[in-house]
């Protein structure tokens, strides 16, 4: 009962942060474009729309995490247990070394590396592929379409200057909110099942009350602790206008709404800077800065499911299989790796130290 309990508040403590993370940033292109004024209306819209898509349409993502990718006999409730602290903990970390995660992206490493740990062969690699390809996919589709539709936008606001009047300002401003609100509906469809997945899957919730309690706490997560989240993502987002917003928020609602019905997690976070930069890249053309953010996803891209994979690997070998040596192994990798690295970085400041300064033995 004791691994019962734990994998419960383990779940709920996850789905909170999910909520205080993405679920609230999903409103923050409507709060810093200026469509929604005050804090506490953007996190309410956001946490009823979180609510409302995990309750409503969040059950094909609970499946695939609960048993899509490993079988249901073999994500028993200590599995469940070791999979959500293994995304928790991967979360932790990042957080504390400054590394933007994916919580999508850490829960199905975090599956995987548990079947890993049973010799790979409980893990369904042919569904890990199509969720691969999906992951790869919509960052790009994402941006082509926002691209297209920033064309668009400057196209009409180079024939229309009506589009920045006053008057005409008020109803863009709902529909940026609509859109924010369908957004935080598409991340209740799909990251809620990060949280809940793994106890649908050990049979400890149907999937029912899975997406129902699951989405409570995401919500609650989103009102109680999504403002940090939403007032950093609303001060980046300065020079969008009410219409781009819209295209932004909306893009990404659609391709994850359409990704959710399919059973596919996909790290919103992502598709939705994917879409700001194809916006971006309509109006100023292609930026060195938006290199270096497209740069950076694609490390997270990597670093997020194997992270989580190594760390859930080692607890099902310590915690359930008793295997030490073999994690002593892959700690001994992984500080080699980690000293290799650190000594190639000492050897090139060194390089360049001596070649700016002239300073020798």
């Amino acid at each position: 009962m004791t691994v019962l309990y734990a994998g419960v508040i383990v779940a709920f403590f996850f789905a909170m942060n999910i909520g205080a993370s993405g679920a609230a940033a999903s409103m923050g292109v409507a709060y810093g474009a200026g469509a929604v004024r005050k804090p506490v209306v953007a996190l309410l819209i956001s946490g009823l729309g979180v609510f409302l898509g995990a309750a409503l349409g969040g059950g094909e993502v609970v499946k695939t995490i609960g048993s899509g990718i490993v079988p249901g006999s073999i994500m028993t409730i200590k599995i469940a247990l070791v999979v959500l602290s293994s995304a928790c903990l991967s979360l932790f970390i990042a957080n504390l070394l400054g590394i933007p995660l994916s919580t999508s992206e850490v829960t199905v490493g975090a599956v995987v590396g548990a079947g890993v740990a049973y010799q790979g062969e409980a893990v369904a690699w042919s569904k890990m592929g199509t969720i691969l390809l999906f992951w790869i996919l919509i960052p790009g589709i994402a941006f082509l379409l926002a691209l297209v539709v920033g064309k668009g936008i400057q196209w009409a606001k180079s024939r229309l200057p009506s589009l920045d009047a006053p008057h005409i300002r008020r109803p863009l401003a709902w529909l940026l909110v609509l859109a924010g609100f369908m957004e935080a509906y598409s991340a209740g469809m799909n990251n809620v099942a990060n949280a809940v997945g793994p106890l649908v899957g050990a049979k400890v919730l149907s999937v029912s009350d899975g997406i129902l309690y699951g989405g409570m706490f995401v919500a609650l997560g989103a009102l109680l602790l999504g403002r940090r989240a939403l007032e950093t993502n609303g001060k980046r987002i300065t020079d969008i206008s009410l219409l781009e917003g819209s295209a932004i928020s909306g893009t990404g609602a659609g391709l994850v709404i359409g990704a959710s019905m399919l059973g596919i997690p996909v790290p919103l976070t992502q598709i939705t800077s994917s879409a700001i930069i194809g916006i971006g890249t309509a109006k100023q053309g292609f930026t060195y800065r938006q290199k270096n953010v497209i740069a950076q996803m694609m490390k997270v891209w990597v670093v997020s499911p194997v992270f989580s994979l190594v760390i859930a690997y080692a607890l099902v070998k310590i915690f359930i299989q008793g295997d030490f040596y073999t994690v002593l192994v892959l700690v001994s990798v992984l500080v080699a790796t980690a000293g290799s690295i650190s000594l190639m970085r000492s050897v090139q400041r060194e390089r360049r130290s001596f070649h700016e300064h002239g300073d020798g033995i």
